[in-house]
């Protein structure tokens, strides 16, 4: 079975939508704009192109990440990585041709189904509405977060707000750098 990784950033208070400077969030570009950088609390996203088999979106993260990421050279490792989508209304006709194949899956079953075939982690970047989903079926395996310490009060959840039993992690790694950013890496207890 594979393991499926979401990775995140968040804010203290669990935030993490439009870190970059997406437009249209009140607090667009909250990981630059309230901490200084320092490149090694970052190790961890170089880590995770070399370590990850496969990448897994939802449709928003796909259509934003899709715009931009096939250029950049800090990502060039995702470019031949297979891709899947999770959505009900992508087209094969909305997929970018310039970033290697993708393929559009229609349930968090198809999800499941995924994760019973052979290869390695497969890595789940942005996706708040399908972190959700995933998490509430039980399909998450380990939780790669680098929290920011800022409280943004709005704004998209990495977790579900579903009444449900407590699931209990195991730290694994973690590391707290000199600009306050903390890195935890969690395992979920099966």
């Amino acid at each position: 079975m594979r393991t499926l990784i979401s990775t995140a950033f968040v804010s203290l208070d669990g935030v993490m939508e439009a870190p970059g400077g997406e437009p249209g969030y009140r607090n667009s570009g909250w990981t630059v704009e309230h901490v200084d950088f320092l490149p090694e609390a970052y190790d961890i996203k170089g880590r995770e192109q070399s370590e990850a088999a496969a990448m897994l979106l939802g449709r928003t993260s796909y259509e934003a990440f899709s715009r931009v990421w096939p250029d950049m050279e800090d990502f060039a490792r995702y470019k031949a990585m297979p891709k899947y989508v999770v959505s009900t209304r992508l087209t094969e006709d909305d997929l970018v041709s310039d970033w290697g194949g993708t393929t559009i899956l229609r349930s968090l079953d198809e999800v499941a189904s995924l994760k019973e075939t052979e290869g390695g982690p497969i890595i789940v970047h942005g996706s708040s509405t399908l972190n959700h989903g995933l998490s509430d079926a039980g399909l998450v395996d380990r939780y790669h977060l680098l929290v920011f310490p800022v409280l943004l009060g709005a704004g998209k959840r990495l977790f579900s707000a579903t009444d449900q039993d407590a699931r209990k992690l195991k730290l694994v790694e973690y590391e707290a750098y000199a600009n306050g950013v903390q890195k935890n890496v969690f395992d979920v207890v099966r």
